[in-house]
């Protein structure tokens, strides 16, 4: 399962490198918005997402409220294609696992997390040595990365992250959300253009469209 960003992404790609086959990505989406909740990316971009690294894309779209029969839906697709098993991004909440895992099992499938238990600073190291690029998308307002919207996960922010208190490098508290456009599994990078913010519920978000064809030209 993914929402585009730093962690799944950095899940699929040890999986893979472990010797796991993977041939799907599934994500859910805000039916009402056409958007990842709380990331605020937009469907389209996860599908280019999912196109780039050569896997077929298995969304629903859901409310909050409907969140866990879309998913239960989501396993049974995923079974129902000759899923094994489903790789996750979680890293050190035991709650959030737990309430996927319970699930997933049920679904007669296995549960992967390859990033688990890690320290959360050497992960956010490790996407950037792999070569993965990643932007700060959303962030908590009332929390240390409200500063840090639309910027790149590069050197530079490692070392402001790692020095800033109260602030969980992999915005496992939802301090801040990426989506990941370009690294070693991508095929091609995906052109994406910063547009304008928007606030919702204490939340700011950084709106990203596609690159169109004459923007990529000129540039």
């Amino acid at each position: 399962m993914s929402s585009g960003g730093k962690d799944g992404t950095l899940a699929f790609d040890r999986a893979t490198r472990s010797g796991l086959k993977i041939r799907y990505l599934a994500n859910i989406y805000e039916g009402s918005t056409g958007r990842v909740r709380f990331h605020g990316i937009r469907k389209e971009l996860i599908a280019l997402q999912a196109e780039s690294l050569g896997l077929e894309l298995v969304s629903g779209h859901t409310t909050p409220e409907a969140f866990e029969p879309v998913f239960l839906r989501t396993l049974q697709a995923l079974k129902a294609k000759g899923c094994d098993g489903v790789v996750f991004g979680n890293i050190h909440l035991a709650d959030v696992r737990a309430w996927y895992e319970e699930r997933v099992l049920a679904a007669g499938l296995d549960h992967i997390e390859p990033l688990w238990g890690d320290a959360p600073i050497e992960l956010v190291h490790e996407v950037v040595e792999r070569g993965y690029r990643a932007l700060l998308v959303s962030v908590d307002l009332k929390q240390q990365a409200a500063g840090m919207l639309g910027r790149e996960l590069d050197a530079d922010l490692l070392t402001e992250i790692g020095i800033t208190e109260d602030l969980d490098p992999c915005g496992e508290r939802g301090e801040y959300h990426t989506y990941v456009f370009d690294g070693p599994t991508f095929r091609k990078p995906i052109p994406i253009t910063k547009g304008p913010t928007v606030e919702i519920d204490g939340h700011r978000f950084i709106d990203l469209t596609l690159l169109q064809a004459d923007e990529r030209m000129s540039g």
